[in-house]
């Protein structure tokens, strides 16, 4: 009996796999600002909000072993995911020291496509509607998220720890590669480069443009209702000249789809138009090149193959 116990007492103390995964970005990124702090806009800020990170992971694995239940479990999932929110445009902190690369990228969609397809897309379909449809697809990114998660929580619980696993290492992946390829997409490039270049290049280098520029030109506002309000008002709070290839809007939605089909048909087959008008939209509001969509599909199809194997062989026991 005191066996049995004691082997429960120390099952509450353990990490779950997605507080693993926080602790060691967290470590990662805390190692990064070291190495690069003078470098750095706000290092101390930086270390101090890791800190604060890592007391609060702690302090709810310590509720949660004196309180322990199915929905502190929950809780402590769904404060790793929150976290995300942070993480994202943390990126920007660290790709803004470094040249940005947007130029080679619009390179290579008139390269590839002989036009910009973001720009192109846009004058295709620019009345309201068109726009009040694309508008939608992005922003049922955020829902997309939510109605997977709840639905393993609810509907699969078993395999709940998977799933997110599978997600927020899949999200954690995309941001180490920001930090150290800095494009910031077509609707903070294109502002700056101006009409005459857009179309037909040469697409100038900026440098560290966007170290003293960060604020992005809302291209639609006004343009559109609520969807694209919505999406706007996004992009104003978290958006930053960051994350734009490969598309990680792209990259975990084709892994919330994949997700979504391992657990019920009828879910993944209820998302797919979600799926495919965010797909459009994140060319058609600026947010990527297309290059940046087409590597976001093939990276995410990798990173769940990639994640899953982690989990299934070295995660689970």
């Amino acid at each position: 009996m005191a066996i049995t116990l004691f082997k429960r007492e120390e099952e509450q103390r353990k990490f779950l796999a997605v507080e693993k995964l926080n602790l060691l970005y967290n470590l990662v990124t805390t190692i990064l600002i070291i190495v690069f702090y003078n470098r750095l806009q706000q290092p101390q800020d930086m270390l101090l909000w890791r800190f604060l990170i890592l007391a609060g992971t702690f302090t709810i694995i310590y509720i949660y072993s004196k309180f322990p239940s199915p929905v502190m479990r929950i809780a402590r999932i769904i404060t790793q995911m929150a976290l995300l929110s942070y993480w994202y445009p943390d990126t920007f902190e660290f790709n803004r020291i470094f040249p940005n690369l947007d130029h080679v990228f619009a390179q290579a969609d008139l390269t590839l496509f002989c036009c910009q397809p973001a720009m192109l897309f846009d004058q295709v379909c620019s009345n309201y509607w068109w726009r009040e449809f694309f508008n939608f697809g992005y922003w049922s990114y955020y829902p997309m998220i939510i109605i997977v998660t709840l639905w393993y929580i609810l509907k699969n619980p078993k395999e709940t720890e998977r799933c997110t696993f599978i997600i927020i290492a899949s999200f954690y992946i995309y941001y180490l590669i920001y930090i150290f390829l800095p494009v910031a997409g077509p609707q903070f490039y294109f502002p700056v480069i101006g009409d005459e270049l857009i179309a037909n290049g040469p697409y100038p280098a900026i440098g560290d443009y966007f170290n003293l520029h960060p604020e992005i030109s809302i291209a639609q506002e006004g343009k559109g209702g609520l969807f694209t309000t919505l999406v706007g008002i996004a992009q104003v709070s978290g958006e930053r000249p960051t994350a734009a290839f490969p598309s990680s809007h792209i990259g975990i939605s084709t892994i919330l789809l994949i997700l979504a089909f391992r657990t019920k048909k009828e879910l993944g087959s209820f998302l797919i138009p979600c799926y495919l008008l965010l797909c459009c939209a994140t060319v058609y509001i600026k947010a990527h090149y297309l290059v940046d969509a087409i590597a976001g599909f093939i990276s995410g199809i990798l990173f769940y193959i990639l994640t899953a194997y982690i989990y299934d062989r070295k995660v689970k026991e």
